[in-house]
């Protein structure tokens, strides 16, 4: 029960990671603000389980991050609850993959407003609000594709290389409000975008990989787990690969 009494924030958990995330949480003793595109009753049955299962309480908040406004009605939403913030994960995003020739500017743009621009302007209004409580944790999901260069990721690669950069600057910025900011690289994870890839490239990732598999997507909420408790914290402004030991 690491996260007793706390209140977090979760974006784009209605699957995959973010859904790994906010059963870990929940099952740890979080009350959570649940950040979604749109409503589904496959969401709300999962919501109502784990309420269920582990007596917490879910908000769902639901919002896209392509459209800014709804983004500043969100922050409005969440801090009209008046709760104190504890934890902020950033998960939300999208992937899109082409060769740099190919990459058309207007998917580029799109790619970085929701993996990247958004972001921002999110755990703006958010951790100004936990700045009045001088304690925090915020955990940007990255990926090992910003930092390895692989073919194919310059729209995807870019905008989780331009996030990782982000946290050491708002690490810098937000630690002497006692609030702690670091990203998780992971790579290769089964959710429903490892079966989007193209299979030689998953699997040359594979390959190279000591641990020669993918992450379960409960492996990476882990680690999540433990840069939002106290276990972690004396740590920010690190970008943690969660990559099986990735050899590049």
């Amino acid at each position: 029960m690491l996260l007793q009494g706390k209140t977090a924030i979760i974006t784009g958990c209605n699957r995959g990671i973010g859904k790994a995330i906010l059963e870990t949480f929940a099952k740890n003793g979080a009350d959570i603000f649940a950040c979604v595109r749109k409503e589904s009753d496959e969401f709300t049955e999962i919501k109502e389980n784990l309420e269920d299962k582990t007596g917490v309480t879910i908000t769902p908040v639901f919002f896209d991050f392509a459209e800014s406004e709804q983004v500043k009605a969100a922050i409005k939403t969440i801090i009209s609850s008046k709760k104190p913030i504890d934890v902020l994960v950033n998960n939300a995003g999208v992937a899109a993959g082409s060769i740099f020739q190919m990459t058309a500017i207007p998917c580029l743009k799109q790619v970085f407003e929701i993996n990247f621009f958004s972001q921002i302007l999110f755990t703006q209004g958010i951790s100004r609000y936990m700045s009045r409580s001088k304690k925090g944790s915020i955990i940007n999901i990255a990926s090992t594709a910003g930092l390895i260069g692989d073919a194919g990721m310059t729209s995807y690669g870019s905008s989780k290389a331009a996030l990782m950069f982000a946290t050491k600057t708002m690490a810098t910025e937000l630690g002497p409000f006692n609030i702690r900011v670091n990203a998780i690289a992971p790579s290769i994870t089964r959710t429903d975008m490892f079966d989007q890839m193209d299979e030689k490239a998953r699997n040359l990732l594979i390959e190279s990989s000591a641990l020669k598999r993918p992450a379960e997507a409960v492996e990476i909420a882990n680690v999540v787990l433990f840069m939002a408790s106290y276990l972690s914290s004396f740590i920010t402004g690190q970008i943690l690969r969660v990559d099986g030991g990735l050899i590049k």
